[in-house]
C-alpha cells in the first residue's frame, strides 16, 4: 500500500562562513593575481579600467609610481565603503589594496619579461585581474576604487557588478584615446572586456552567499 505521507523535504544547506585563514589566503592570492595581470598589460603598453586604469594612464604620462597613485586615488572610496559596506569589508579591502599596489610596484624587479604580444597581454591580463577580483569579492573584499561602488550597487539594486564596472571602464578607456595609440587602445578594450565578462559571468547576485 502506497504511503499517504508526502516525502520529507530535503534539508536546506546553509553557506558555511569563511574562516580567518580562508579570508587571508584569498586576499593574498587575489591581490597577487590582479597585480600580475596589471603587470602584463603595463608591459605591453596597455591600460585597463577602474582606478587601476587611471593609475596606469598617469604612470605612462608622468612616470609616477603606480602604487602611490593607486593608494591616493582610492582614498575617497574608502569613506564610501565604511558608510555603506561596513568596517570589516573596508579593512579587508584596504589590506588587499596595499598588497596589490606594493606587489605591482616591485613586480618588474621580480619578474623579467623581454616582450609580450599585446593580444596575449590583453586576454591573460584580463583573466588574471578578473579572477583575482572574483576571489576578493567572494570573501567580502575588493581592491577599492570603483569596485566598492559596483559591489554596493549589486547588493542593493541587483545590478551585476561586472556589467556596471564594464560601463565605467569603457568611459575611462574613451578618455585614454588622447594618450594611447589606436592599436594599443583596441587591445586595452579587449582586456577590459575579458576582465569584466569574467566578473559578470561568475559573480551574479545570489550565486555565492558565504560570508
Amino acid at each position: 500500500m502506497a504511503s499517504i505521507h508526502p516525502p520529507a523535504a530535503a534539508p536546506v544547506r546553509t553557506a558555511a562562513a569563511h574562516t580567518l585563514f580562508d579570508d587571508a589566503q584569498a586576499l593574498v592570492a587575489g591581490s597577487m593575481l590582479a597585480s600580475l595581470g596589471v603587470a602584463l598589460m603595463a608591459k605591453a603598453g596597455l591600460v585597463t579600467g577602474g582606478v587601476a586604469g587611471l593609475c596606469l594612464l598617469l604612470h605612462h604620462a608622468t612616470g609616477l609610481p603606480f602604487g602611490a597613485v593607486f593608494a591616493a586615488l582610492s582614498l575617497p572610496f574608502y569613506l564610501f565603503s565604511i558608510s555603506r559596506l561596513g568596517w570589516a569589508f573596508t579593512l579587508k579591502t584596504l589590506g588587499a589594496a596595499l598588497l596589490f599596489s606594493t606587489v605591482a610596484d616591485h613586480l618588474p624587479r621580480m619578474l623579467g619579461l623581454e616582450s609580450i604580444q599585446p593580444w596575449y597581454a590583453a586576454c591573460m591580463g584580463g583573466i588574471l585581474i578578473g579572477t583575482g577580483l572574483l576571489m576578493l569579492f567572494r570573501h567580502q573584499a575588493s581592491l577599492g576604487g570603483f569596485n566598492v561602488l559596483c559591489l554596493w550597487l549589486q547588493e542593493k539594486r541587483g545590478w551585476r557588478a561586472g556589467l556596471v564596472q564594464l560601463a565605467i571602464d569603457t568611459f575611462i578607456l574613451l578618455t585614454a584615446l588622447r594618450i594611447i595609440a589606436p592599436r594599443p587602445w583596441l587591445y586595452s578594450l579587449l582586456g577590459t572586456a575579458v576582465l569584466n565578462l569574467t566578473l559578470a559571468i561568475n559573480h551574479r547576485p545570489g550565486r555565492y552567499n558565504a560570508r
